[in-house]
């Protein structure tokens, strides 16, 4: 339940965002022609094509993850994850982000936006869930948050409940945005967008501080070792595997 309360959370408190960065996508929704039921409809599909994306990305970091905590690198990849947000932020507006050197990422963004542009220019509500799936690859602080969430899950199910939660939080926000939209002015949006790294910043710092394993509830918990040891009176079921007999009283009866 805790898991489902801060994906919501994280997406709809941080999809205030979007209106910066995905409220150009947003307003230029090709729904405009259509009834009031046909363009409920339409901003329906193109944010359920979203959260489509990140469901599958959740499932895919999610097993990264889940690869690291069985290794029992838990901590590491907490702190990791940290640093490498605050990283983002430091440097997201050096030449390193902005740069064709990036290779396969910089192809990979600029055909997704290409591809974006052509169903743009198509009729059909089923284009429109097209257009919310490749928005879902577009690089954006807010999924890279998520993204981290679902990574620090440690399970691949649970990586993709995680994603698919986050993307339900920031339905509300969308759907404002693609209504009222023009009813925001470009200042109000740009602030939002320049605020997105402080939002960043914060959260990398709470995964590093969670990653100390202070044993603060919530936010630094006590990471739990797996134990492979028995009590004397019970038996081991792989006589192949050794296994370490913890001390215990045993009732006798």
């Amino acid at each position: 339940m805790q898991l489902i309360v801060a994906a919501i959370s994280l997406g709809l408190l941080g999809s205030f965002h979007c209106i910066g960065m995905c409220g150009p996508i947003a307003l230029a929704l090709p729904v405009h022609q259509y009834s009031k039921v046909k363009k409920y409809l339409g901003i329906l599909l193109y944010n359920l094509g979203r959260v489509l994306t990140y469901t599958v990305l959740g499932l895919i970091f999610g097993l990264l993850g889940q690869s690291f905590f069985l290794g029992g690198f838990q901590q590491a990849l907490s702190i990791s994850i940290g640093i490498i947000l605050l990283l983002s932020v430091y440097f997201a507006n050096t030449k390193l982000f902005h740069s064709k050197r990036l290779g396969f990422i910089y192809s990979f963004i600029s055909s997704v936006k290409i591809q974006l542009g052509n169903l743009f220019n198509k009729k059909g509500l089923h284009f429109l869930f097209l257009i919310g799936i490749l928005n879902g690859l577009l690089p954006c602080g807010l999924v890279y948050l998520g993204i981290a969430g679902a990574i620090a899950t440690g399970h691949f199910m649970q990586g993709a409940q995680f994603m698919f939660y986050f993307g339900i939080g920031t339905i509300p926000i969308m759907y404002a945005v693609a209504f009222f939209g023009q009813f925001i002015s470009l200042t109000y949006r740009n602030t939002i967008r320049k605020s997105m790294p402080v939002v960043v910043a914060v959260m990398a710092i709470m995964l590093i501080i969670r990653g100390l394993n202070l044993g603060i509830p919530y936010l630094s918990p006590a990471f739990e070792k797996e134990s492979h040891e028995v009590a004397c009176c019970e038996k081991p079921t792989n006589s192949k595997v050794e296994i370490q007999c913890a001390p215990k009283k045993c009732n006798k009866k």
